[in-house]
């Protein structure tokens, strides 16, 4: 496989990983305007009382889809044949519950942050899937064939570390359409994001570290074979 086209692969697998994050966190989060009766909420979310049932369809069908997306991550690193299918349907499917909650939220509150961040990661990573399986590309870029075990752990890791940091910026990110009453309702969630966002970030640095001084290692002994 040429250089362009193993890039364009594992940017593929990193842009469906950051998706179906996205997916899951956009879904947990949804929880306040979706499901929650505590006054300060309600007071918040008041202009989408009355609408309140969109948004608990979104989040209970978008939690499986970031779960959804998961798999499919695994199927598309590991080649099988109905990945890319798989891969497809789910990111439909993230685009449609995506563009509900950010185009719901644009009409009834004026805004709609962070749901717009989940709706466009899913739009781009659904352009590029498209692109991916036009004639030329689709043949060359072989997400049929499994990937080298290297390629696995280095594409993995990176989502791993990608993902952590999403997850340990949320407050930063999210936090200006949850402050409400001077307070980041964000921070809720706050031991498990930062428990899951450290086990991540740390996790995936040491994967990619440990690719690249394999890679190393064995581009060192190959040149001291030479030399013999």
């Amino acid at each position: 496989m040429k250089g362009s086209m193993k890039t364009l692969r594992v940017f593929a697998i990193l842009m469906l990983g950051m998706t179906a994050a996205m997916n899951l966190l956009g879904g947990v989060g949804t929880y306040c305007a979706a499901f929650s009766n505590n006054v300060g909420y309600r007071m918040a979310f008041k202009a989408i009382m009355d609408y309140r049932w969109i948004y608990q369809i979104v989040m209970v069908t978008t939690i499986p889809t970031g779960l959804a997306g998961i798999m499919a991550l695994v199927k598309l690193i590991r080649g099988k044949s109905d990945a890319i299918r798989f891969s497809m349907i789910v990111l439909i499917i993230g685009v449609f519950l995506g563009g509900t909650q950010f185009f719901t939220s644009l009409i009834l509150r004026g805004a709609a942050t962070p749901a717009n961040v989940k709706f466009f990661i899913n739009v781009a990573t659904l352009i590029l899937f498209i692109i991916i399986q036009l004639p030329g590309i689709k043949e060359q870029i072989g997400f049929t064939n499994p990937s080298e075990q290297s390629e696995k752990n280095a594409a993995g890791g990176l989502v791993a570390f990608l993902v952590g940091i999403t997850t340990l910026t949320i407050f930063s990110w999210a936090g200006p359409s949850h402050t409400f009453f001077g307070e980041n309702w964000v921070f809720v969630f706050e031991t498990p994001l930062v428990i899951a966002g450290t086990v991540l970030i740390v996790g995936g640095f040491l994967a990619v570290l440990r690719e690249i001084l394999n890679h190393y290692s064995q581009k060192s002994t190959v040149q001291d074979y030479k030399k013999i």
